[in-house]
């Protein structure tokens, strides 16, 4: 444990400072009478306090080590390793349970080996999950879990998908506001006080109604109407800010919305896009909550994960920017139905408008430019619509046929 020469100073340190004077008092109460240990007192004290006054700082070799129950596995190794000494990043993914944390965790998984890519959540991980890789149970406002989790795992990468998304968010902001912002605070003082390399994820919700919408640029005013909007220009400034003061090497994407076959809806504006193919396989209904002709940057998760895996291996003078448009493709309702069609002619559609939600979507960006990504570090999405389409439906339709048969 090295006191006093960690280049983040933040505002947790005044904290631990006071700590250990409380704790120092007590222990001279206790040794005061035991002459074997004056003199080592006399020297704990001036070690202890010089770290605290501002003074040359000093360092001491002492080791702790925890002994929790929620490291990953029971044979987990405590000793210190360098992460040059090892071949591969250590990777944690805060809610890792939602759309994309499963995904990554199995990209990242067969680049870096299955031990390296912790995945975390708070909720009880389904079994194919669970046996996939390490999983552990972690709460992102809880600060002194979420650093004990950092430190005995020697985590080098943190992806910090902890999220409510907007639909939900605006049903409950005060949560809303913890999860996404309280947070992101905590990953950012952990990340910067260790070192790490950060990956928070940003949005097409964090542009509003005046910003420029087709096309819609990496830098122009972002004055979003959403409670996860909102949190997410403040991730991205934070972000920045951090990297500016305390050198953190955090990286964001931009993500559109994003369309995958191993998840189900989950509260967002443009979950439609998923929706529909569910529906199509086990109906042939579909009733869309947006309005036929709602155009908004789409991907699918495939080319999302890659570029977030690309976006954090590139190296750090490619990057012009810390956070980055990614787009794939733009489509309305309308034209995702028509192509489904094309596959499933007997899919009958019709529009109920949520009002909410297409508030919502009104104020995001229509097309995302994303030509800063592809010019800095080599950006290109596979998927367009009609490659998106087909996938889908031979992932979901194949799922279905399967528990049919079961």
């Amino acid at each position: 444990m090295v006191i006093g020469q960690a280049q983040y100073q933040g505002p947790r340190r005044t904290q631990r400072i006071g700590t250990l004077r409380k704790v120092w008092a007590i222990y001279l109460v206790l040794v005061n009478k035991m002459p074997v240990t004056r003199t080592l007192s006399r020297v704990a004290k001036q070690a202890i306090l010089s770290a605290g006054c501002g003074c040359q700082p000093i360092t001491m070799a002492v080791r702790a080590i925890s002994f929790s129950p929620r490291q990953v596995t029971s044979d987990a190794s405590f000793h210190s390793v360098s992460f040059f000494e090892t071949d591969h990043p250590k990777v944690l993914i805060t809610g890792g349970l939602g759309q994309l944390g499963v995904g990554l965790a199995k990209m990242l998984r067969k680049r870096f080996g299955n031990n390296n890519v912790i995945l975390s959540d708070i909720r009880k991980p389904p079994s194919h999950v669970f046996h996939s890789g390490p999983f552990i149970y972690s709460d992102i406002l809880d600060y002194k879990n979420l650093r004990e989790i950092v430190v005995n795992n020697r985590i080098t990468w943190l992806v910090h998908y902890s999220a409510l998304l907007s639909a939900v968010g605006e049903a409950n902001v005060a949560l809303a506001r913890d999860v996404n912002i309280t947070g992101l605070h905590n990953v950012l003082d952990i990340a910067a006080e260790h070192g790490l390399r950060l990956f928070v994820p940003s949005t097409i919700g964090a542009f509003g109604p005046t910003s420029p919408r087709n096309p819609t640029p990496d830098l122009c005013i972002q004055r979003p109407r959403t409670i996860y909007g909102v949190s997410k220009v403040h991730a991205e400034l934070m972000g920045e800010y951090y990297h500016h003061r305390y050198g953190l090497d955090f990286r964001s994407l931009r993500y559109p919305g994003i369309i995958s076959a191993d998840s189900q809806p989950g509260g967002g504006t443009t979950d439609y896009a998923v929706a529909i193919f569910h529906d199509a396989v086990k109906t042939g209904k579909f009733e869309c909550n947006l309005k036929p002709d709602t155009r908004l940057p789409m991907m699918y998760i495939d080319d999302c994960l890659r570029a977030t895996v690309e976006m954090m291996e590139a190296p750090t003078d490619t990057l012009s920017m810390r956070t980055y448009n990614i787009n794939a493709m733009s489509f309305t309702p309308e034209e995702l139905a028509q192509e489904v069609q094309k596959q499933m002619p007997e899919l009958e559609v019709t529009y109920a408008i949520d009002q909410v939600r297409q508030a919502i979507a009104d104020s995001w960006p229509m097309n995302f430019d994303d030509s800063n990504a592809r010019n800095d570090w080599g950006w290109k999405h596979d998927y367009d619509l009609p490659e998106l389409v087909q996938t889908m439906l031979n992932y979901i339709g194949a799922d279905s046929r399967i528990a049919q048969a079961n």
